[in-house]
């Protein structure tokens, strides 16, 4: 069994090395803790910044016994990892947020949505699928349009397919594989919402502050902070998010995307177990940011505040061409009054591929005035 840590001698595990890995490093450093990250390659955004860096397939058990000897507590920047590994390291005696049994409830959209539904909370109809037929069953009780999911596995759009008619099921189970999926009722939205909850292992919590977002081809292209919605829609998605967390257990940071509908209806759309893209805007924006409150929660340490700054807004900076150099821009960017550049130092970019975002505030502005001013950082960068 792994013996307790104590304070500040910690090393964090991240499974994981992208650029949720690699913020949450850079959060961490100014605790003076060291992060080890488990990634399957060199050079991956978190282990260029990193104290430790394990590098192997996380079901390979040499990777497994680096982790229990070098770590004290794990964590994860994705929800890839299959729940059994988290299980093989809880029962080596290591601390593990989010733990094998909220991943588990999580990874699985169908169980996900089973495990919300079961707790009361709000989320689209929704069905586990094996055939054509089923999805022609579930059409006949919500018509047309669905939308069809790979349970597992699925982020930015990947996974997800519009169902307009009969004619698009075979092309649909085609694309997404005809094993693991489920279908959902086409949700028409006023607004997509999120919010970002921290949560203690002896149940503290805290949440972030409601904000909108708005997808471009199934990637997150901005988010504004404060959302703007009645006070009624914000109270009731706030209560939602802070209900969904406690239902799957969870320790740690976790992004809750909803739907605001014509009706003010709130439901759930997805949960994600780690920090999330809608939570970028807290590094700037908020006393403590998504990155500086997991710390504190895996590490089961008072919870900094989440309250706004300012109005804020991000944008998601994404690659346009496939090239290696860096991007183009910069000194134009940084000189927009008030914008945040944060880059993720991957390699390579390619089209669509998040390579960094632009924060920016708006003291005694709105969330409008930040998402000009990061709009206007965010178009001189080129990738």
């Amino acid at each position: 069994m792994k013996k307790p840590y104590s304070l500040p001698n910690v090393t964090i595990g991240i499974l994981g090395g992208g650029q949720l890995a690699r913020m949450t490093i850079e959060a961490t450093n100014r605790l003076n803790f060291k992060v080890a990250i488990a990634e399957t390659h060199e050079d991956s955004p978190a282990g260029q910044i990193a104290a430790f860096e394990i590098i192997g397939d996380w079901n390979d058990p040499a990777v497994l016994e680096s982790l229990t000897k070098t770590c004290d507590v794990i964590t994860l920047e994705n929800e890839f990892v299959d729940s059994d590994i988290l299980h093989w390291l809880e029962a080596q005696g290591l601390p593990v947020y989010p733990s094998a049994l909220t991943l588990r409830l999580v990874q699985d959209k169908a169980l996900q949505k089973q495990t919300l539904r079961a707790s009361g909370l709000p989320v689209p109809a929704f069905a586990k699928i094996e055939t054509a037929a089923d999805i022609e069953d579930f059409a006949r009780q919500y018509g047309w349009p669905l939308i069809l999911k790979s349970r597992r596995n699925g982020y930015d759009g990947k996974g997800n397919w519009k169902l307009d008619g009969p004619a698009d099921i075979i092309v649909g189970m085609e694309k997404l594989g005809r094993e693991g999926l489920m279908v959902e009722a086409f949700i028409n939205y006023q607004k997509e919402l999120a919010i970002m909850v921290v949560r203690r292992p002896g149940g503290e919590t805290a949440l972030y502050p409601l904000v909108e977002t708005v997808q471009r081809d199934h990637i997150c292209h901005t988010v504004t902070a404060p959302a703007q919605v009645p006070l009624s829609a914000a109270d009731k998605a706030t209560e939602i998010a802070r209900k969904a967390i406690e239902a799957i257990q969870g320790v740690g940071v976790f992004g809750v995307e909803m739907f605001l509908t014509d009706e003010g209806e709130v439901l759930i759309n997805e949960l994600a177990p780690r920090p999330h893209n809608s939570g970028h805007y807290t590094i700037e924006a908020c006393a403590s940011s998504q990155f500086d409150n997991l710390i504190r929660a895996i590490l089961d340490l008072p919870l900094g505040s989440t309250s706004l700054i300012a109005p804020a807004a991000m944008v998601n900076l994404l690659g346009e061409t496939s090239r290696t150099e860096g991007p183009d821009g910069l000194a134009d960017a940084l000189a927009v009054p008030g914008a945040h550049v944060h880059f993720y130092g991957k390699a390579a970019s390619r089209p669509g591929r998040k390579m960094g975002h632009v924060t920016a505030l708006a003291p005694g502005g709105s969330p409008a005035d930040a998402l000009k001013l990061a709009q206007e950082a965010a178009a001189k960068l080129i990738f």
